[in-house]
């Protein structure tokens, strides 16, 4: 990755863009390289450009952004993508993670949530804005990764070091946070990172959180 944060913003109304584009503008070290009205252009330019992050809308023509993302997933697996969702759109919550989407951000959330998100999941983390957050886990909570049995039987089978660190995902810690926090080398937190979510096959860290919290593994605050 270079120093410059590339970013590629996909949206179907442009106005929206604009709005993005203006607070990602005030944001040292963060750049729009790309924008695009529709999923399949979405694609297309980060193949060309490969941006460092893909903000994609959720309704888009052509091809949407859950199926962007799946795309984008198998073809830039290192490129990360963050949903722009409003509230309106829980039904494709458990969609997007399935996709293997980085975050959720709110439309019309702060901004300085957003400038947060895209910084959080270049450096590995979990993007959920705080007002996103809670219903993203509500929702999935009705679903299969809520049983909070289920959830303690699949982390059962990690070590005690990476439940540990799958919790402190859970509780939205970056890497560099969990190794200040554990007295560790950040690489070896990757490392317990990387192999609890191969071990549990799942996608990413936003994943990783929704299971921690729902196995009891976030500590409190």
């Amino acid at each position: 990755m270079s120093e410059t944060i590339k970013v590629l913003l996909a949206d179907d109304e442009a106005l929206l863009r604009a709005g993005v584009r203006a607070i990602l503008a005030t944001a040292p070290g963060i750049e729009v390289v790309a924008e695009a009205g529709d999923g399949r252009a979405a694609v297309d330019l980060a193949l060309r450009h490969r941006p460092d992050v893909c903000l994609l809308d959720i309704r888009m023509p052509r091809l949407d952004g859950l199926a962007a993302a799946a795309e984008l997933a198998t073809v830039l697996p290192e490129t990360a993508v963050v949903m722009l969702t409003t509230f309106s759109e829980d039904d494709h919550i458990a969609g997007a993670l399935g996709a293997g989407a980085a975050g959720f951000l709110l439309k019309t959330g702060d901004p300085r949530e957003l400038i947060a998100g895209v910084r959080a999941v270049v450096e590995g983390g979990a993007c959920l804005a705080p007002s996103v957050a809670r219903r993203v886990l509500s929702h999935l909570g009705e679903g299969q990764l809520g049983r909070g049995a289920a959830a303690r039987a699949r982390v059962a089978e990690l070590t005690p070091r990476e439940r540990e660190v799958l919790g402190l995902v859970g509780a939205g810690l970056s890497n560099a946070e969990i190794a200040r926090r554990l007295f560790l080398v950040e690489g070896t937190v990757k490392a317990y990172v990387s192999a609890a979510l191969a071990r549990l096959g799942l996608k990413n860290r936003v994943q990783a959180a929704i299971l921690a919290y729902e196995a009891g593994l976030v500590p409190a605050s």
